[in-house]
């Protein structure tokens, strides 16, 4: 399957150009969001170097940002680079569960494979990988029973129609939680079977 990002910059610029005053563009190094300027301008959901993932993992953090969020720079939120202390790390992790989980419901949409991210390379690595892993897996079942917040389902279906995926999310997403969270994925085994 085909996973061009011009095609996300489509669906998302289709869905909440007019909407949301918002466009998904094409950046450079660092993502970013950039809120609009001025009363009738758009406001920039900046994905990093073209990536198709950068592309859906921004696309997350901009679905669950709330109205007053989305008109700060970034959100609002700090942003420690790669070479956290522990402490940096597990709030970073802690505020990063909701928008991979989103992300990696997207990605299943798509038909796109998910990589888990703890974004630590320079430093320590994981306060706790496994927690992490289980903590994401655990919101997207979540998500996948009682569905998304509104604009990310919005983008989720989008996806799925566009990338022809509804019949094979549940096979998926089955196979997908073992790869992400081997381990504890007992919460997982009764979860979501019959809500896809």
């Amino acid at each position: 399957m085909n996973h061009n990002p011009d095609d996300l910059i489509i669906l998302f610029n289709d869905l909440f150009r007019e909407s949301c005053r918002t466009l998904l563009v094409r950046g450079s190094d660092e993502p970013e969001y950039i809120p609009a300027s001025e009363p009738e301008g758009f406001a920039r959901v900046v994905f990093a170097h073209g990536y198709f993932a950068s592309a859906l993992h921004e696309i997350a953090h901009w679905c669950i940002a709330g109205e007053h969020r989305r008109t700060l720079h970034d959100y609002g939120y700090w942003y420690c680079p790669d070479g956290r202390t522990p402490e940096q790390q597990q709030a970073f992790e802690n505020v990063e569960i909701r928008p991979q989980a989103i992300e990696w419901l997207f990605s299943l949409a798509a038909g796109s494979r998910f990589h888990i991210s703890v974004d630590n390379l320079a430093g320590d690595g994981a306060a706790d990988e496994q927690a992490f892993r289980r903590n994401v897996c655990k919101q997207a079942a979540d998500y996948l029973e009682h569905g998304l917040p509104e604009r990310a389902q919005q983008f989720f279906d989008t996806l799925k129609q566009f990338y022809n995926t509804s019949t094979r999310i549940g096979h998926d997403w089955n196979h997908d939680k073992v790869r992400i969270a081997p381990a504890g994925n007992e919460y997982l085994k009764s979860r979501t079977a019959d809500t896809l």
